[in-house]
């Protein structure tokens, strides 16, 4: 992969410490490309990631983790983006793991990771964690991803309501991240639609994007008080990097509690524009 100045796709990232006071964990990266300059078809890999861990320990990890997958993706010499998902996470998740034993102030960091990949008009994601990747069409915004929570696993299994979700003790319990004992596997699922199995939503990965499509990144921060039909509001009348900062500010109006970060990658309209830029249209 060939790093370039432009990206195929409008682009937009805010991120905010959010109004508690608390040290910003949150890190993102956005990456342009061409695959080769035999083969210049374009690519645009994004990051978000969240980090856990007190002493600034999570800002440790979550900058670890954006800049080790980034660069995994930039050395891709004909790899399936799904392979080298599998082994970044891998690889990165033993080096967070690493870094924390040689310093007893870090012991138990780890971090988030949701990671869009556009090679071409082709999607493939990979997450781990509760940061989210949305896919916006039209007036619907769909959660194409799936958070690894201890109460989304309770919510799967039948033995909680959403009604119970809001103030639950173990509202925030993560169950897959990058820096545990244990490597974690990536999540390859890409759901598109109810009820699909887990065969069907890794099926989908690689699917067309189409014009006027937008891929959220996003952490916590936003989507504990930010609704799904919010977000599509959001972007009525703005551009992405508009859209990114209303998202921000209607978190905060809310109480802000977490560090709040917001990536958007828009597919033209025009599908034959070059070298959109980094803003979204208006």
């Amino acid at each position: 992969m060939l790093r370039t100045d432009h990206a195929h796709l409008y682009v937009a990232a805010q991120t905010d410490p959010g109004l508690t006071g608390k040290n910003n964990e949150d890190n993102f990266a956005v990456s342009a490309h061409i695959v080769s300059n035999v083969n210049p078809i374009p690519s645009v890999f994004a990051i978000v990631s969240d980090g856990i861990g007190g002493h600034k320990a999570g800002e440790v990890a979550s900058e670890l983790a954006v800049n080790l997958i980034s660069a995994a993706v930039e050395k891709r010499e004909g790899g399936h983006p799904l392979a080298v998902f599998e082994q970044s996470f891998y690889q990165t998740s033993e080096a967070i793991f690493k870094e924390a034993e040689l310093d007893v102030t870090r012991k138990g960091m780890g971090a988030t990771a949701a990671c869009a990949w556009v090679i071409g008009q082709q999607l493939y994601i990979a997450y781990a964690g509760d940061s989210r990747i949305y896919l916006m069409r039209g007036q619907h915004a769909q959660q194409i991803s799936h958070d690894h929570t201890w109460v989304q696993d309770a919510l799967d299994k039948g033995i909680l309501d959403r009604s119970r979700l809001k103030n639950h003790p173990n509202l925030h319990v993560i169950r897959r991240y990058l820096g545990s004992d244990e490597p974690p596997v990536p999540d390859l699922r890409l759901f598109l639609r109810a009820g699909e199995n887990d065969r069907q939503a890794k099926a989908n990965q690689g699917m067309q994007l189409l014009p006027g499509d937008v891929v959220l990144l996003c952490s916590d921060g936003l989507t504990d008080l930010v609704k799904d039909a919010e977000i599509v509001s959001a972007l009525q009348g703005r551009n992405l990097q508009q859209a990114a900062q209303a998202l921000i500010d209607l978190a905060n109006e809310r109480g802000g509690h977490d560090n709040i970060t917001v990536v958007m990658l828009g597919v033209p309209w025009d599908p034959g524009q070059i070298n959109p830029g980094w803003l979204g249209p208006k």
